[in-house]
């Protein structure tokens, strides 16, 4: 069983998808690994420590000569994939509604595509679900981002010339980016609100020493979708939702959103006319902002202004802790095939609720049941 690892070439991209430490695992499992010349280079892991840990390092080609399983960050171009053996997994972080027709070609390459982003969110999938460990990372870094461009102190500050107020921050979507995002907020000093459509998430932001600032008494909203991301709201729902969010948001010196719909564009949640509401010199932070983005204005790739607010709308704020982000997003992919590895066939078998989840193609054809529909 050989286990290939590629360099990513995706603009921007600076992760990897295996880590010394996961390849002296693969290799304990009976695997043969191969590494890509300078696949961890912008993580921070040179050739020499994937040698040291029993990889072997060559050229593409070589990599890919006869590989059992191929493992990627973000889907590699299918023209890179030039020699792959048909029947070959490739797991990474397909984008498979974003990038149908990628998705198309690697059925023609005859290889099973493996959207680790489709994982399943059940008790045993959790160390293998790549959004929930990126994500983590996401929120910590907003806020990181937030206090950047932000031209003020975040804690409160008493000196013998005067007190500072502590900054006022509202994290807009309570899943896992944004209860990272309210705890370090609130490591920093500031005081910290948060919001979301699923009422459950009401006592995990009190649990984090957060304000909820949440829609009361609009019967029929449960805001709870499958696999316990939110769901779309219905306009009474909305209209309620803005009329709360206009009124506190003006009062904050720091927005960071979060929501995002799997397969659909990120929900808008803060308009022109709130973000004009609030002081010059607030910053907002949209991490949604490749998916269409949650804030008016917001432009994927740039800081740009209005109204005398920053609007942060970086690109792959994972990837911007390269180091971090590589080793968990490995560390998913080992857990991932180490749970399904068969000893006797000295290779990973998938069972079909996990399978099934995450499989796009197979025998040269898109498979999945969430593409198909």
């Amino acid at each position: 069983m050989k286990i290939a690892v590629l360099k990513e070439t995706a603009a921007g991209e600076r992760r990897v998808s295996a880590t010394p430490e996961t390849v002296k695992k693969f290799v304990s499992l009976g695997a043969e690994v191969a590494v890509e010349n300078g696949a961890g280079d912008t993580a921070s892991l040179d050739d020499a420590a994937f040698s040291a840990a029993g990889a072997t390092v060559g050229p593409r080609a070589a990599v890919l000569a006869n590989a059992d399983i191929v493992l990627g960050v973000a889907g590699p171009d299918p023209a890179s994939l030039t020699g792959i053996k048909p029947g070959a997994w490739l797991a990474a972080g397909l984008n498979p509604f974003g990038e149908r027709a990628r998705v198309d070609a690697y059925a023609a390459l005859g290889i099973e595509a493996l959207a680790m982003e489709f994982m399943p969110r059940i008790t045993r999938a959790q160390s293998m679900d790549i959004l929930s460990s990126q994500s983590n990372l996401s929120g910590y870094k907003a806020v990181l981002d937030a206090a950047g461009e932000y031209g003020r102190a975040f804690p409160m500050m008493m000196t013998a010339a005067g007190t500072v107020s502590a900054a006022k921050v509202f994290v807009m979507g309570v899943g896992v980016a944004g209860l990272q995002a309210i705890a370090t907020a609130r490591r920093l000093g500031a005081q910290v609100s948060a919001t979301d459509v699923r009422s459950a998430t009401k006592e995990q932001i009190l649990s984090l020493g957060a304000k909820p600032i949440f829609v009361e008494k609009v019967a029929g909203i449960e805001g709870e979708g499958s696999g316990g991301y939110a769901t779309e709201m219905s306009d009474e729902y909305k209209a309620a939702q803005a009329e709360l969010v206009s009124s506190h948001i003006a009062k904050q010196d720091i927005v960071i959103t979060t929501a995002l719909i799997p397969g659909r564009p990120a929900p808008r949640l803060i308009s022109d006319a709130q973000i004009a509401s609030m002081r010059p010199g607030s910053v907002i932070v949209d991490l949604a902002v490749e998916s269409g983005g949650n804030v008016e204005g917001a432009v994927a790739g740039e800081i740009v202004e209005k109204h005398g607010v920053k609007i942060v709308g970086h690109r792959n704020v994972p990837s911007r802790l390269a180091s971090d982000a590589s080793a968990l997003f490995a560390r998913n992919l080992y857990n991932f095939l180490s749970a399904f590895w068969d000893k006797d066939a000295g290779k990973p078998v998938l069972d079909a609720e996990i399978g099934d989840a995450i499989r796009l193609t197979r025998d040269g054809k898109v498979v999945n049941e969430r593409l198909l529909a």
